[in-house]
Protein backbone atom coordinates (compact mmCIF):
# COMPACT_ATOMS: atom_id res chain seq x y z
CA UNK A 1 0.00 0.00 0.00
CA UNK A 2 1.06 3.62 -0.37
CA UNK A 3 3.01 5.08 2.53
CA UNK A 4 0.03 6.63 4.26
CA UNK A 5 -1.07 6.68 7.88
CA UNK A 6 -3.18 3.62 8.68
CA UNK A 7 -4.65 4.81 12.00
CA UNK A 8 -5.16 8.44 12.86
CA UNK A 9 -6.89 9.30 16.18
CA UNK A 10 -7.20 12.79 17.63
CA UNK A 11 -8.85 13.66 20.96
CA UNK A 12 -10.69 10.32 20.94
CA UNK A 13 -12.90 9.19 23.80
CA UNK A 14 -13.94 5.58 24.37
CA UNK A 15 -16.77 4.47 26.66
CA UNK A 16 -17.95 0.98 27.61
CA UNK A 17 -21.32 0.58 29.32
CA UNK A 18 -21.47 4.32 30.05
CA UNK A 19 -18.05 4.26 31.76
CA UNK A 20 -15.16 6.30 30.39
CA UNK A 21 -12.34 3.92 29.38
CA UNK A 22 -9.88 6.27 27.62
CA UNK A 23 -9.88 9.97 26.87
CA UNK A 24 -7.80 12.43 24.83
CA UNK A 25 -6.36 9.62 22.71
CA UNK A 26 -3.95 10.88 20.05
CA UNK A 27 -2.58 7.92 18.10
CA UNK A 28 -1.15 7.29 14.68
CA UNK A 29 0.08 4.07 13.09
CA UNK A 30 2.10 4.06 9.88
CA UNK A 31 2.80 1.17 7.49
CA UNK A 32 5.40 -1.27 8.80
CA UNK A 33 5.41 -0.02 12.40
CA UNK A 34 5.70 -2.45 15.32
CA UNK A 35 3.84 -0.97 18.28
CA UNK A 36 3.19 -2.11 21.83
CA UNK A 37 0.15 -1.16 23.88
CA UNK A 38 1.29 -1.73 27.44
CA UNK A 39 -1.06 -1.64 30.41
CA UNK A 40 -2.63 -3.59 33.22
CA UNK A 41 -5.77 -5.68 32.76
CA UNK A 42 -8.68 -3.26 32.50
CA UNK A 43 -6.57 -0.30 31.39
CA UNK A 44 -8.36 0.04 28.04
CA UNK A 45 -6.02 -1.81 25.65
CA UNK A 46 -8.66 -4.19 24.32
CA UNK A 47 -11.30 -1.47 24.06
CA UNK A 48 -8.90 0.66 22.03
CA UNK A 49 -8.15 -2.22 19.65
CA UNK A 50 -11.86 -2.96 19.28
CA UNK A 51 -12.52 0.61 18.13
CA UNK A 52 -10.07 0.06 15.26
CA UNK A 53 -12.26 -2.62 13.69
CA UNK A 54 -15.51 -0.87 14.67
CA UNK A 55 -16.64 -3.28 17.37
CA UNK A 56 -16.59 -0.56 20.05
CA UNK A 57 -17.77 2.93 19.02
CA UNK A 58 -15.64 6.04 19.26
CA UNK A 59 -17.76 8.47 21.27
CA UNK A 60 -15.81 11.70 20.76
CA UNK A 61 -12.92 13.06 18.72
CA UNK A 62 -11.64 12.16 15.25
CA UNK A 63 -10.81 8.57 14.32
CA UNK A 64 -9.80 7.31 10.90
CA UNK A 65 -8.63 3.82 9.90
CA UNK A 66 -7.75 3.31 6.22
CA UNK A 67 -9.68 6.48 5.35
CA UNK A 68 -12.82 5.15 7.05
CA UNK A 69 -14.25 7.69 9.48
CA UNK A 70 -15.09 5.57 12.54
CA UNK A 71 -17.49 8.21 13.87
CA UNK A 72 -19.56 7.90 10.71
CA UNK A 73 -18.84 4.45 9.26
CA UNK A 74 -21.78 2.74 7.55
CA UNK A 75 -22.67 -0.73 8.75
CA UNK A 76 -22.19 -2.15 5.26
CA UNK A 77 -18.61 -0.79 5.14
CA UNK A 78 -17.49 -2.52 8.35
CA UNK A 79 -16.77 -5.91 6.63
CA UNK A 80 -14.58 -4.10 4.08
CA UNK A 81 -12.67 -2.38 6.89
CA UNK A 82 -12.20 -5.67 8.76
CA UNK A 83 -10.96 -7.44 5.64
CA UNK A 84 -7.88 -5.20 5.74
CA UNK A 85 -7.13 -6.02 9.39
CA UNK A 86 -5.78 -9.29 10.79
CA UNK A 87 -6.75 -10.04 14.39
CA UNK A 88 -4.88 -12.36 16.75
CA UNK A 89 -6.91 -13.22 19.85
CA UNK A 90 -5.55 -14.44 23.16
CA UNK A 91 -8.11 -17.25 23.33
CA UNK A 92 -7.50 -18.40 19.70
CA UNK A 93 -11.21 -18.55 18.66
CA UNK A 94 -10.62 -21.46 16.30
CA UNK A 95 -13.58 -23.53 15.11
CA UNK A 96 -13.19 -26.76 17.08
CA UNK A 97 -15.16 -28.98 14.70
CA UNK A 98 -12.72 -28.72 11.78
CA UNK A 99 -9.01 -29.00 11.02
CA UNK A 100 -6.56 -26.12 11.06
CA UNK A 101 -6.63 -26.13 7.25
CA UNK A 102 -10.43 -25.99 7.18
CA UNK A 103 -10.41 -23.13 9.69
CA UNK A 104 -8.34 -21.14 7.22
CA UNK A 105 -10.41 -22.21 4.22
CA UNK A 106 -13.59 -21.17 6.04
CA UNK A 107 -12.24 -17.62 6.44
CA UNK A 108 -11.22 -17.35 2.80
CA UNK A 109 -14.59 -18.60 1.56
CA UNK A 110 -16.36 -16.19 3.92
CA UNK A 111 -14.35 -13.26 2.53
CA UNK A 112 -15.06 -13.97 -1.11
CA UNK A 113 -12.31 -16.30 -2.34
CA UNK A 114 -14.28 -18.48 -4.78
CA UNK A 115 -11.42 -20.31 -6.50
CA UNK A 116 -10.38 -23.45 -4.62
CA UNK A 117 -6.98 -23.37 -6.31
CA UNK A 118 -6.33 -19.79 -5.15
CA UNK A 119 -7.48 -20.66 -1.63
CA UNK A 120 -5.12 -23.64 -1.46
CA UNK A 121 -2.23 -21.50 -2.70
CA UNK A 122 -2.93 -18.80 -0.14
CA UNK A 123 -3.30 -21.26 2.76
CA UNK A 124 -0.02 -22.94 1.79
CA UNK A 125 1.71 -19.56 1.80
CA UNK A 126 0.55 -18.47 5.26
CA UNK A 127 1.27 -21.90 6.77
CA UNK A 128 4.81 -21.69 5.39
CA UNK A 129 5.20 -18.24 6.95
CA UNK A 130 4.26 -19.60 10.39
CA UNK A 131 5.96 -22.99 10.02
CA UNK A 132 2.71 -24.93 10.37
CA UNK A 133 2.43 -26.85 7.07
CA UNK A 134 2.98 -30.19 8.81
CA UNK A 135 0.10 -29.59 11.24
CA UNK A 136 -2.46 -28.33 8.73
CA UNK A 137 -4.75 -31.37 8.97
CA UNK A 138 -4.75 -31.55 12.77
CA UNK A 139 -7.85 -30.65 14.75
CA UNK A 140 -7.41 -27.72 17.19
CA UNK A 141 -7.49 -30.03 20.24
CA UNK A 142 -4.56 -31.98 18.75
CA UNK A 143 -2.39 -28.83 18.70
CA UNK A 144 -0.45 -27.28 21.57
CA UNK A 145 -1.32 -23.74 22.69
CA UNK A 146 1.62 -22.34 20.73
CA UNK A 147 0.63 -24.26 17.62
CA UNK A 148 -2.95 -23.04 17.88
CA UNK A 149 -1.71 -19.48 18.17
CA UNK A 150 0.45 -19.94 15.07
CA UNK A 151 -2.68 -21.09 13.20
CA UNK A 152 -4.42 -17.96 14.48
CA UNK A 153 -1.55 -15.84 13.13
CA UNK A 154 -1.86 -17.74 9.82
CA UNK A 155 -5.57 -16.87 9.81
CA UNK A 156 -4.77 -13.20 10.47
CA UNK A 157 -2.44 -13.15 7.44
CA UNK A 158 -4.87 -14.72 4.95
CA UNK A 159 -6.14 -11.53 3.34
CA UNK A 160 -2.69 -9.91 3.29
CA UNK A 161 -3.72 -7.24 5.80
CA UNK A 162 -1.93 -3.93 6.09
CA UNK A 163 -2.50 -4.05 9.85
CA UNK A 164 -2.44 -6.85 12.44
CA UNK A 165 -3.90 -6.34 15.92
CA UNK A 166 -2.67 -8.86 18.49
CA UNK A 167 -4.55 -8.73 21.80
CA UNK A 168 -2.45 -10.41 24.52
CA UNK A 169 -1.31 -13.01 21.96
CA UNK A 170 0.93 -14.77 24.49
CA UNK A 171 -1.36 -14.45 27.51
CA UNK A 172 -2.34 -18.15 27.58
CA UNK A 173 1.11 -19.49 26.74
CA UNK A 174 4.19 -20.45 28.74
CA UNK A 175 7.15 -17.99 28.52
CA UNK A 176 9.17 -19.95 25.95
CA UNK A 177 6.19 -20.48 23.65
CA UNK A 178 5.18 -16.84 24.12
CA UNK A 179 8.62 -15.72 23.02
CA UNK A 180 8.40 -17.88 19.89
CA UNK A 181 5.02 -16.33 19.03
CA UNK A 182 6.47 -12.84 19.47
CA UNK A 183 9.38 -13.85 17.23
CA UNK A 184 6.88 -14.86 14.51
CA UNK A 185 5.00 -11.58 14.77
CA UNK A 186 8.20 -9.54 14.72
CA UNK A 187 9.54 -11.41 11.69
CA UNK A 188 6.24 -10.87 9.85
CA UNK A 189 6.50 -7.15 10.55
CA UNK A 190 10.09 -7.02 9.31
CA UNK A 191 9.59 -9.12 6.17
CA UNK A 192 6.13 -8.07 4.94
CA UNK A 193 5.93 -4.43 5.99
CA UNK A 194 2.68 -5.12 7.84
CA UNK A 195 1.99 -2.75 10.73
CA UNK A 196 1.52 -4.73 13.94
CA UNK A 197 0.03 -3.55 17.24
CA UNK A 198 0.56 -5.88 20.21
CA UNK A 199 -1.43 -5.32 23.40
CA UNK A 200 0.41 -6.89 26.33
CA UNK A 201 1.27 -6.45 29.99
CA UNK A 202 4.64 -8.15 29.48
CA UNK A 203 7.22 -5.34 29.39
CA UNK A 204 10.13 -7.72 28.72
CA UNK A 205 9.12 -8.17 25.08
CA UNK A 206 9.88 -4.51 24.38
CA UNK A 207 13.56 -5.16 25.09
CA UNK A 208 13.82 -8.29 22.95
CA UNK A 209 11.70 -7.06 20.03
CA UNK A 210 12.14 -3.28 19.82
CA UNK A 211 9.18 -1.18 18.78
CA UNK A 212 7.25 1.93 19.68
CA UNK A 213 5.75 1.69 23.17
CA UNK A 214 2.43 3.28 24.18
CA UNK A 215 1.15 2.98 27.73
CA UNK A 216 -2.49 2.83 28.86
CA UNK A 217 -2.91 4.04 32.43
CA UNK A 218 -5.31 6.27 34.37
CA UNK A 219 -7.60 6.47 31.32
CA UNK A 220 -4.81 8.05 29.23
CA UNK A 221 -2.68 6.71 26.36
CA UNK A 222 0.86 8.09 26.33
CA UNK A 223 4.36 7.28 25.05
Amino acid sequence: MENKTIINYHDVEIHRNDHLVLRDVDWTVSPGEFIYLIGKVGSGKTSLLKTVYAEVPVTAGEAEVFDYDLRDIRRRDIPMLRRRIGIVFQDFQLLTDRSAWDNLDFVLRATGWNSREEREERIDKVLRLTGMQAKAMKMPHELSGGEQQRIVISRALLNEPDLILADEPTGNLDPDTGKRIMTHLYEISQTTGTAIVVATHNHSYTRTFPGRVLICERKILHE
